[in-house]
């Protein structure tokens, strides 16, 4: 991971900062119903104020389509922004032109102003170096604490962060620190705990893994893929059949690597995945022909489990079931309670990440019990893929002052 600046590098008293954030939090009837990226900004948002920066919150939410659009304003964040900082916050009905000059001016050392939806621009997706430049003006440096947005090439991401002073907020360097920890220069033996739907969509992961872990441990419905690739009957299961090539190949190059590859070797089989069908657990060569392999089994949970003690570093992501429906939660509920524990003891270093991670994680009640989860989804992903994130790159660009 390139080196890139902290808040401790950048000179921030009495400055007017452009503070990159993630507020595209889920919103039901009008209320935040996750808070969780609105709280990691809290901690960048007091540094800066004890500074006395004037902070300005750039930010998108959902996909209006680079047109305004008021079911897609930052209007409704106005509210739950404030009570969690526990002060008020200024709103500017645009985040360029006169409309933001206006709120960012009237601003007073430690005081916050929220700015309207970047993605009401064009510009922003486009990474438009016109719109970037446009957001320069009403600023003297740049924070970024949008992790989850740093695979993103836009404006605000990739480019502004080259036409100031910039540096990553507490949220952000705390993840990056907690990613390089993990696959950079990690304590070993490390184990990657993999799940998930398909392999399609995550080969380039697995492959990436493969070459920087020692063991990979797969679940959920992508190990299905892999027994059949390996002759195992899988029933009903979901299954990528015209992924077998892929798969095998994935085999060698593990072998190759000495990477050691841990599938299911019992499953929790049921008709169909509804909290009322009859379930039975099933050696892994044993599905019948008209079931579907929902969870891991308790055997496989015990060699999870071993894996887990023998390791010192755990990089998790994708469920090991189906999760959302119980009592297929088992599998991965007890894989996350063993990695919490171990964590807790201090003989684990555990990062965890994605959006069904998390919520899993949350279900099985250890959300705050592993070192690090990344609520970042598809930028955590992109990272674990060994993938250069363009917002991470523009930090670590050399600066203009």
């Amino acid at each position: 991971m390139p080196h890139f600046r902290t808040l401790k590098d950048l000179d921030c008293r009495g400055k007017r900062v452009l503070l990159r954030a993630d507020l595209n939090v889920p919103l039901q009837d009008g209320a935040v119903t996750d808070a969780t990226r609105i709280e990691r900004l809290v901690p960048t948002i007091e540094a800066l104020a004890k500074q006395g920066a004037r902070i300005v919150v750039l930010s998108h939410f959902g996909r209006p389509r680079g047109r305004p659009d008021p079911a897609f304003s930052l209007r409704a964040l106005v509210q739950p922004l404030s009570r969690a900082i526990g002060r008020p916050v200024a709103f500017a009905e645009d985040c360029i032109g006169e409309p933001a000059r206006r709120v960012v001016a009237a601003l007073r050392p430690g005081e916050v102003a929220l700015l309207e939806n970047l993605r009401f621009h064009p510009g922003e997706e486009a990474n438009d170096p016109g719109f970037a430049r446009a957001l320069a003006e009403l600023g003297d440096v740049y924070v970024d604490d949008a992790f989850s947005a740093a695979h993103r090439a836009h404006a605000s991401i990739a480019t502004l962060p080259r036409l100031l002073p910039a540096a990553a907020g507490l949220s952000m360097q705390a993840e990056l620190e907690a990613l390089a920890a993990a696959l950079e220069r990690p304590a070993r033996p490390v184990l990657a705990l993999v799940g998930g739907a398909k392999v399609s969509t995550k080969l380039d992961l697995l492959r990436f893994l493969i070459g920087k872990v020692e063991a990979l441990a797969i679940g959920g419905a992508m190990a299905n893929t892999l027994l059949f690739a390996r002759g195992v009957a899988v029933g009903r299961s979901l299954c990528e059949r015209d992924m077998v090539a892929a798969a095998r190949r994935l085999f060698e190059e593990a072998h190759g690597r000495g990477c050691r590859v841990l599938l299911p070797e019992d499953a929790v089989v049921a008709a169909t995945p509804a909290p009322s069908a009859a379930t039975r657990v099933v050696a892994i060569d044993q599905v019948p022909a008209e079931m579907m392999i929902l969870d891991i089994g308790p055997g496989t949970v015990a060699r999870f489990a071993a894996a887990l003690e023998e390791a010192r570093t755990l990089v998790w992501n994708g469920p090991l079931g189906a999760f959302e429906t119980p009592p297929f939660d088992a599998g991965t509920t007890a894989v996350a309670r063993k990695a919490a524990a171990l964590t807790g003891e201090g003989r684990l270093l555990s990062v965890a990440g994605g959006g069904d991670t998390v919520a899993a994680l949350a279900r099985a009640g250890v959300e705050g019990a592993l070192s690090y989860v990344s609520t970042a989804g598809g930028a955590f992903l992109e990272w674990l893929e060994g993938r250069e994130l363009p917002g991470v790159a523009a930090l670590a660009a050399e600066q203009k002052a």
